[in-house]
């Protein structure tokens, strides 16, 4: 199996609801999300061009979660953040980086690489130097 990454670096909010320290609170992060696509190698010798990635997922990312604060549909704060800004993204998930990362690879990654032939088979979410979460299916 041939696969190619792409990284694509995005400021977002969120906060972690139920967490027990200080990710509770609402804070932001400068992420850097990592794309990892497989799939058979094309006539040019190629899984996919990079600019594709690019557009199909990077600008996603751009356009979906970049500069926006994530929050749980589930989180008590939701109603009251939309209110002050209802460009606030309302997610199906407690928005922890890991989750961010299945997010990606089973939702948006489908959706996004449809008709390609490639398929996103990874995602890592590194929301500092220090700390990073994969998914992989």
């Amino acid at each position: 199996m041939f696969t190619v990454t792409r990284y694509h670096d995005i400021s977002c909010g969120h906060r972690v609801c139920g967490h027990e320290n200080k990710c509770s609170h609402l804070h932001g992060h400068n992420y850097r999300i990592t794309f990892c696509c497989a799939g058979e190698l094309d006539s040019l010798g190629r899984v996919i061009d990079f600019s594709v990635i690019k557009e199909k997922l990077c600008v996603w990312l751009e356009e979906h979660f970049d500069h926006r604060f994530l929050i749980w549909t589930e989180d008590p704060l939701a109603d009251a953040l939309l209110s002050l800004d209802p460009k606030v993204v309302q997610v199906p998930f407690n928005p922890t980086a890991e989750n961010i990362a299945e997010y990606l690879v089973t939702v948006v990654g489908p959706e996004q690489l449809r008709g390609t032939g490639v398929k996103l088979i990874r995602c890592d979410v590194e929301e500092t130097r220090k700390c990073t979460a994969t998914f992989t299916l």
